[in-house]
């Protein structure tokens, strides 16, 4: 079996349906690790009370982000998640990952973005899809590679923009159904059944 790590900096609400669907047993995937980059993030809280191991390791502990990343990869290998016999998911975490621990991790990480990629990539995804005046946005389950929400898609989810949608209204509707797919993207990573060629994933 695979074992999980997931990265943290706040509440972690797609943390807690990941994990909550793993001990309902719908993804055959143990749940090693929760790492935290903040002390005082919430989903700390809630992964201990879902019975998972949790660290923290704080900005502030190193001078660059390429050794920041280095303590992750060490605390990662400690419990299991290898680049052999590991799955990484960022689940709002604030932080910029390293190439290296990209490439030591190659289609091994996975996260989540609020818009239709490739459409509105970065921050404040809703408020650009609003600023445009998209129709329509959504989420989107993606590989993480050196770039800015650029890895290749794994599942999209779409919700269609009201006239009167605020950031705050577009984004609630936006997380329903985040907590639909990030879990159900983890099940197919466990259950291998995606495939990543070039640009491309099949799911089968």
């Amino acid at each position: 079996m695979l074992n999980l790590g997931i990265l943290i900096s706040g509440r972690g609400s797609n943390m807690e349906y990941i994990l909550k669907a793993i001990s309902k047993k719908k993804i055959p995937i143990n749940p090693a690790i929760v790492i935290s980059n903040k002390h005082d993030a919430k989903g700390l809280k809630v992964a201990q009370k879902l019975g998972v191991k949790i660290e923290v390791i704080e900005n502030k502990e190193c001078k660059s982000r390429v050794e920041y990343d280095k303590k992750i990869i060490s605390v990662l290998s400690k419990h299991g998640v290898t680049q052999k016999n590991g799955l990484v998911c960022l689940a709002g975490f604030m932080r910029i990952i390293s190439p290296e621990f990209v490439k030591k991790y190659k289609n091994r990480i996975i996260n989540i973005h609020p818009a239709l990629l490739p459409a509105f990539p970065g921050l404040h995804s809703q408020k650009q899809a609003l600023e445009y005046g998209a129709k329509y946005s959504g989420c989107t389950v993606h590989f993480v590679d050196a770039g800015i929400d650029t890895g290749p898609v794994i599942i999209q989810a779409v919700v269609k923009v009201k006239e009167d949608d605020t950031e705050e209204t577009l984004s609630k509707r936006i997380l329903k159904e985040e907590h639909k797919i990030y879990p159900e993207a983890v099940n197919l990573f466990a259950r291998r059944r995606i495939k990543v060629l070039g640009r491309k994933t099949i799911i089968s």
